[in-house]
């Protein structure tokens, strides 16, 4: 065990944790939150995604010590019900999901896109979703929302 310091969602927190325990487990099971979800345990579809430093990233294969001291926003954090990031606020309006079960590998995903490609052509944007899996077949209201997001920021 080490205590590891993360600092999630602006918060900072000291963990004890193996060092290569996933990121995943030390969100929900040590800073007790509800996303990101596990979803393969793989790194294979997405509903474990973070921004580590405003990179979309896999936290079930990444090891906890890799995180420590980097800048990880998770979907609550991402923000408020008050105030939601505009690819939250994009989703709802477009109706970009049913279940919400991989939501946070879209959602994380559309975010760092936007934010390295304000206008994002179609190619980046399936390429930013490369490996996400939304079984709910809402793919098409996905690229609308991303569309959306990204209209808004001009």
């Amino acid at each position: 065990m080490a205590q590891i310091s993360l600092n999630v969602n602006g918060k900072n927190y000291r963990v004890d944790a193996e060092p290569d325990c996933p990121l995943l487990y030390v969100l929900r099971d040590n800073i007790g939150l509800n996303n990101p979800r596990f979803g393969c345990g793989l790194g294979q579809c997405g509903a474990c995604t973070v921004l580590v430093n405003g990179s979309a990233m896999r936290s079930c294969t990444l090891p906890v010590e890799r995180a420590a001291s980097k800048k990880i926003v998770t979907l609550e954090g991402l923000g408020t019900p008050e105030h939601p990031h505009p690819v939250q606020a994009a989703f709802l309006e477009e109706q970009a999901f049913q279940c919400g079960y991989c939501l946070n590998g879209w959602i994380l995903s559309a975010a760092a896109l936007l934010e390295r490609h304000p206008h994002p052509s179609e190619q980046q944007i399936q390429a930013a979703f490369e490996g996400l899996i939304c079984r709910c077949g809402s793919h098409a209201q996905i690229s609308a929302a991303v569309k959306r997001a990204a209209e808004r920021r001009a």
